[in-house]
């Protein structure tokens, strides 16, 4: 396997989007030059996406899910950190899958939404995955200072508060986009950019590489720009990649903002 371990090889476009099947277009690239992926993929629950069929069977889904694991933790760099998005349904598979494939666990968070869809013959599901792995087990970007919060102490006016604040726990609060939000661009699956700035700060640093092979409404690719890293992103949607290009004309870069 051809590894690449300098800068960044000559054939790996950045800052844009490319459209084509991840695994494909995966494929194309040695591996070893990603410092960070976040992947939001598909949750096999029958999601109204334009181009994909999001009702697989159990076996075939699974079997889709470990080919573009298997091609996601190949791009990354030995320091590497992978984050995959994940609900119910599926979350212990990726998290074998990504055990297996010799990654380490740093958390399993939980995203706390503040409103999810209503039930009448079971408890809502106001929650979901952030399944946070790294290649190596104790060589990684942890940015903490970038990410910290106001604690429980400070709030309470507590002389033992540490006055830098805390880094978040496991458990993470943020409300969806519900569908008149300003941040939504009418993608039916969007993540908010506040979740995404919090994973990029900290597990990434100014200059690295982001990589989403599953860019949507090109949310983590914003964020990127926007904090300072270099990106690429793979869209299977030639129209949802053609609004995420649109987007990230509209974002302003580091520099700029």
């Amino acid at each position: 396997m051809k590894l690449f371990t300098g800068g960044l090889p000559d054939d790996v476009p950045l800052d844009t989007i490319v459209t084509g099947d991840c695994r494909e277009v995966m494929g194309r690239y040695p591996g070893g030059w990603a410092d960070l992926v976040f992947a939001d993929p598909p949750f096999n629950i029958d999601y109204g996406y334009d181009v994909y069929d999001d009702n697989q069977t159990r076996s075939a889904y699974l079997r889709w899910a470990a080919e573009w694991l298997v091609g996601a933790a190949r791009l990354l760099r030995p320091h590497g950190t992978l984050v995959v998005a994940i609900g119910d349904e599926y979350a212990g598979e990726y998290k074998v899958m990504l055990t297996e494939h010799g990654l380490t666990l740093r958390n399993w968070i939980i995203w706390h939404y503040t409103f999810g869809p209503h039930q009448r013959k079971k408890f809502g599901r106001d929650h979901s995955h952030l399944l946070y792995f790294t290649k190596h087990p104790s060589r990684f970007t942890f940015n903490a200072d970038a990410v910290r919060i106001e604690s429980q102490r400070q709030r309470d006016g507590d002389p033992r508060a540490d006055h830098r604040g805390r880094v978040p726990g496991d458990v993470w609060t943020f409300p969806r986009l519900v569908g008149n939000a300003a941040e939504r661009l009418g993608h039916p699956c969007q993540m908010p950019i506040a979740i995404l700035d919090r994973i990029i700060k900290a597990c990434s640093s100014p200059g690295d590489v982001v990589f989403d092979p599953f860019a949507g409404s090109g949310t983590t690719l914003a964020s990127a720009k926007k904090n300072g890293r270099r990106y690429l992103g793979c869209e299977l949607s030639p129209d949802y990649a053609k609004a995420i290009r649109k987007r990230l004309k509209e974002t302003p870069d580091h520099a700029s903002s």
